[in-house]
């Protein structure tokens, strides 16, 4: 009498993580930019939203668009969410709460470099972005503005607060759309509110190749 064994694959469907994901950035953004542009002072009220909204919102989102093959949200959203855990982490440090002698070390300059390092990832973060929708492209833009604003203030270079305050509520702005794009869309299945189509500046997939064949004569 022969037995059979019956192998049974079950697969996970995976919830789209992208407005979790954008939601986090454009709350972060929104708090953060009101201490740049004046509105409000001091950093300590904003390292819990960078560390959870900023930062765990968008490493979580990242790790389950890793699960659905999503590469270019994977990537994205956990860089962006390493980032914010930095930068909480460099606030909390200048507060003291690491203590003192952590505080008296701290070294804006080589925070700057931290911020240039990142503008120059986001380039290319950047140029893919063009061919997701528009309203990423205009982000990843201003990310790259916000960026560089932060490196050559850190740097005092020259003092582009305010330039990287506007960029930062701008990407709040617009990411509190995305998010409730993606959220909306989703949820009805259907387009609700349109994000835009990809630039197509460059198309995906290998490049055409014209391949000539040199015969000899007969």
């Amino acid at each position: 009498m022969s037995t059979e064994t019956t192998h049974v694959e079950a697969k996970i469907t995976v919830a789209d993580p992208t407005a979790l994901g954008v939601f986090g950035l454009a709350m972060v953004t929104f708090v953060a930019s009101t201490q740049k542009l004046g509105w409000t002072s001091g950093v300590s009220a904003l390292v819990p939203w960078a560390f959870f909204l900023g930062a765990f919102a968008q490493v979580i989102a990242g790790i389950f668009d890793f699960k659905k093959n999503n590469y270019f949200g994977a990537i994205v959203l956990t860089s962006y969410g390493l980032f914010w855990f930095s930068v909480a982490l460099s606030w909390a440090i200048t507060l003291g709460w690491l203590g003192p002698e952590f505080k008296a070390a701290f070294s804006s300059v080589q925070l700057g470099w931290g911020f240039l390092g990142y503008f120059i990832f986001s380039l290319f973060i950047m140029i893919a972005s063009f061919e997701t929708n528009k309203v990423f492209a205009a982000i990843l833009v201003l990310i790259n503005v916000l960026l560089l604003s932060l490196a050559l203030t850190s740097f005092q270079v020259i003092d582009l607060h305010h330039v990287a305050g506007w960029s930062e509520f701008a990407i709040s702005l617009l990411g509190f759309y995305a998010a409730g794009a993606f959220f909306l869309n989703n949820f009805f299945g259907r387009t609700i509110l349109p994000l835009g189509a990809p630039l197509g500046l460059i198309k995906k997939g290998p490049a055409s190749v014209t391949v000539i064949n040199n015969r000899r004569p007969a």
